[in-house]
């Protein structure tokens, strides 16, 4: 995982008692869902999350943190029905070596197992935390999805070798035509506008406000994961979620 130590300066976000609470900070809620159990040779666990009243003890989930995910139809960094059971929460850097992992290993086998058959939904909030290119990356991201275009971005952006040369503003629009953003000029006037910057800071307070410490983290139905870990530890936890929603829906 991936971390920035120009963090420490940053307040969280007051975002309600209750899910503050049922987070426990995402970065130590993410350690005890995903710590390794020692019974089992070191797969994943959700005994430690389970061990905190608030936890879901089947799921290791925060109802509160649940309450996180938008369902927006209109949300273009989302893919996914917005009535799926699942909803995955994903916080990440365009800089960060583990979101580029997941990105090309992990994501696209869920995306075809589970969004494609409407179990899952995938909201992205970006998360921005090694300094200006990360900032300026968040941005052009929101703007290719003003056209369409966030998920063919994402890949781009993602693709091996590519953030070690670096997000000028040159390189991001060179990738927005690689994805086939349309109207580069006004993909342009987009990475830099107050509505831009706006989206970005709402995603990354919202971030703060968990009290996430790295990147990628992501919220499964409310439980924590967090880093790129091994495909099985995320569909064993949308497996679980899936389950859940369905015993809850009867």
């Amino acid at each position: 995982m991936s971390s920035s130590t120009a963090r420490t300066s940053r307040k969280p976000l007051a975002i309600g008692a209750g899910v503050v609470a049922a987070a426990l900070l995402l970065g130590y809620a993410s350690y005890t869902a995903t710590k390794p159990d020692a019974s089992s040779g070191g797969s994943s666990s959700v005994a430690g999350a389970s061990a905190d009243p608030q936890a879901d003890p089947q799921t290791g989930a925060y109802s509160a943190l649940e309450g996180l995910a938008r369902r927006d139809a209109a949300d273009k960094l989302a893919q996914g029905r917005t009535d799926a059971p699942v909803v995955m929460i994903e916080y990440a850097d365009f800089r960060c070596g583990y979101c580029g992992k997941f990105a090309r290993d992990t994501e696209p086998e869920l995306v075809k197992k589970y969004v494609e058959d409407g179990t899952l939904r995938i909201e992205w909030r970006n998360f921005p935390i090694f300094g200006e290119e990360s900032e300026s990356a968040a941005r052009a991201a929101w703007a290719a999805g003003q056209q369409d275009r966030f998920w063919e971005f994402h890949a781009a952006a993602y693709a091996e070798g590519v953030k070690e040369k670096g997000f000028g503003k040159d390189r991001l629009r060179a990738l927005a035509d690689e994805a086939g953003v349309a109207d580069l000029d006004r993909f342009t006037r987009d990475l830099d506008s107050d509505g831009a910057r706006q989206a970005v800071k709402k995603d990354q307070e919202e971030a703060y406000g968990l009290g996430a410490t790295s990147t990628p983290s992501f919220l499964i139905n409310g439980r924590p994961i967090a880093g790129a870990q091994p495909t099985e530890t995320f569909t064993e936890a949308i497996e679980a979620a899936k389950k859940a929603a369905g015993e809850a829906g009867r």
